[in-house]
């Protein structure tokens, strides 16, 4: 996404790495890269288009990481050498400069890895950054802004989350890769969750979703027991936030991996 222009700042160490200069990235006309393993143009059902290659979204909350006493980083590190190609760094407190040092952090361990790497929200994050995409509410900056600040040339990955499920019909017509939808079942992740939708509502919303031609991802509450039943209501892929921390990191994402099973592409 970006030219080799760039300039250097200094941030407080956050990653749990060792860094000195940081750079942030000048924004390019080039095409976008397509490196990642993650990334397909496929379809997982007719009509579908799909942006990734995996049914499990990692989303690497920075604040649950915090309240542990987990090292963003090492946790990354554990997600992918586990075989995880698609995650989300969340970071609602964290301060600005800080965000950007651990998303430049974490966008060059998911280049290497071959991994899909998202930002929440951030939309100049993501951009400076060289993430993938960016995944947005229905009441922060619209699609249509975040392909603005990418600039360009730029084809970023655009995930949407309508709130309420009412809204869902109007956030299909954006200009958006994905649709997510939840919460599935009751989470401790949002402060003010929206009510539950159930497996009821990730069926309701795969068919919304696939007469759009968008994929699902399902979130809110998701389990290692529960995510096959939503994979099975329709989901194409499930957002996974705390119960990727039980145990061992590297143990429980292959189980989760093993559990959701191939996006078959």
């Amino acid at each position: 996404f970006f030219s080799s222009r760039r300039r250097h700042t200094r941030f407080r160490n956050v990653t749990g790495v060792q860094t000195c200069a940081l750079p942030i990235l000048a924004p390019s006309t080039q095409a976008p890269s397509t490196r990642h393993s993650a990334l397909s143009t496929r379809h997982s059902a007719p009509g579908v288009r799909h942006p990734f290659r995996s049914r499990l979204y990692a989303i690497l909350d920075t604040d649950l990481c915090a309240a542990r006493g987990i090292v963003p980083v090492a946790l990354l590190d554990a997600w992918l050498g586990a075989g995880i190609r698609l995650t989300q760094l969340r970071a609602k407190t964290m301060p600005s400069g800080a965000m950007l040092e651990l998303a430049d952090a974490m966008a060059a361990r998911c280049r290497a890895a071959g991994a899909t790497f998202i930002v929440n929200d951030r939309a100049d994050i993501a951009a400076m950054c060289g993430a993938d995409g960016v995944h947005v509410g229905q009441e922060d900056i619209s699609p249509a802004a975040v392909r603005r600040i990418f600039g360009p040339g730029a084809a970023p990955i655009i995930g949407l989350s309508p709130h309420p499920a009412a809204q869902l019909d109007a956030a299909s017509r954006e200009p958006i890769s994905y649709l997510a939808f939840g919460p599935v079942f009751s989470t401790t992740s949002k402060e003010r969750p929206d009510p539950v939708v159930g497996l009821d509502g990730v069926r309701l919303a795969a068919a919304r979703a696939r007469e759009a031609g968008l994929p699902l991802v399902a979130i809110g509450g998701i389990t290692l027991a529960t995510a096959p039943d939503v994979i099975a209501a329709g989901a194409d892929a499930v957002a996974v936030i705390s119960d990727l921390l039980v145990g061992a990191p590297g143990v429980r994402a292959r189980a989760f991996l093993e559990s959701v099973g191939a996006l078959g592409l």
